[in-house]
């Protein structure tokens, strides 16, 4: 039995890899969640695996380096995913410091913890892998419309958030360039799916449209982002682990670019069609809610990733076209109302105001 360590287990993708990991392994694998549950990180995404023996929650912080030291002297870890961070680029804009002590400090702090736990004298322990889960937005921005992102692009930063990814990527590949670490890196573009927190784009639009609130849209809306069905990124993470070769670094995409007032039209559009005539909320889903403000500081203009190295080399290629990604989100959403109250309340509206007033 595979003993894995996944950081940030009860956040958005973190909780979606926990619930795919063990749909298709069953009770052959042991699933250590370390997750410290600030605003993003909600333990009702995991309440169906309460009563699952082989799944364990810590409540931690990867800040606390003993901490992590401890749970690999108490537990056998064969594989460690870290999905653990801040993410959101308001926030970072907001407050740096929390995320360079949370994304690079913290990473560091897990690098030595598995370092220490699985160092021998000729190497490592035999199959342990430590992944380093990323995102395209360290690569910056594209500017040319038929250009992508590749493994291969300089990495150009440009929020407090991307950098304080791309710090940690660095840190991961100097332990792999220095200590010969046994790791991969992903970088995958903007997931979206069920848990995911109303901050975020599409759960936020979705929300809004339901409550009959503005739905903001930044700047004239054309950024363009490539949005990935979240399962289908975890399916790209168990695959890494388990076929990529060692020290490499994988790009994973959904072929999925759109701009951003098209993704809120398309939201808008499917909850109308999927909104019964009954439902009192149907009255007010309509375009007249779309509300331009000023655009987010250092607002990377397109992302666009390419996957072919993870697709020639593993053979991964999403799954999940938008259309139907869109529509298994919304409902989701619809049929989780309950879920939805409990985490838009007290602190998560005093933030809504002060960032979208």
């Amino acid at each position: 039995m595979k003993t894995y360590l996944v950081t940030g287990g009860a956040g958005f993708i973190g909780s979606n890899y926990i619930h795919y990991m063990f749909n298709k392994y069953k009770d052959t694998i042991r699933i250590i969640n370390v997750d410290v549950l600030t605003y993003a990180g909600n333990p009702e995404n995991l309440a169906s695996l309460e009563t699952n023996e082989n799944y364990i929650f810590i409540k931690e912080d990867i800040c606390n380096k003993d901490a992590m030291h401890n749970i690999f002297k108490q537990y056998d870890i064969d594989r460690v995913v870290h999905f653990a961070a801040e993410s959101h680029v308001d926030r970072s804009i907001r407050n740096p410091q929390v995320f360079v002590n949370t994304n690079v400090m913290g990473t560091l702090n897990l690098l030595d913890a598995a370092k220490c736990a699985w160092e021998t004298e000729d190497g490592y322990k035999t199959d342990k892998k430590y992944l380093q889960v990323s995102t395209d937005e360290v690569y910056g921005s594209l500017e040319e419309e038929d250009s992508y992102f590749y493994e291969s692009t300089p990495i150009d930063p440009h929020s407090p958030y991307s950098a304080s990814k791309a710090s940690a990527d660095m840190i991961v590949k100097a332990y792999m360039d220095t200590f010969h670490f046994p790791a991969n890196i992903t970088r995958c573009s903007n997931n979206y799916g069920p848990y995911q927190f109303p901050e975020k784009l599409i759960p936020l639009m979705i929300n809004n449209a339901l409550l009959g609130k503005k739905l903001p849209i930044y700047g004239d809306g054309k950024n363009v982002r490539d949005w990935l069905y979240v399962m289908d990124h975890a399916k790209a993470i168990d695959m890494v682990m388990e076929q990529g070769k060692l020290y490499e670094v994988y790009n994973v995409g959904g072929h999925n670019e759109k701009q951003n007032v098209d993704i809120v039209n398309i939201i808008i559009d499917t909850l109308a069609s999927l909104l019964p005539d009954s439902d009192s909320r149907k009255a007010h889903v309509n375009k007249d809610l779309i509300t331009y403000v000023e655009d987010r500081k250092g607002h990377d203009r397109r992302y666009a990733i390419a996957p072919d190295k993870i697709k020639s080399e593993i053979g991964w290629e999403p799954e999940t076209m938008f259309a139907e990604g869109i529509r298994l989100t919304i409902e989701w959403y619809l049929n989780n109302n309950e879920w939805m109250e409990h985490v838009t309340s007290g602190d998560y509206q005093k933030y809504y105001q002060e960032m979208y007033k």
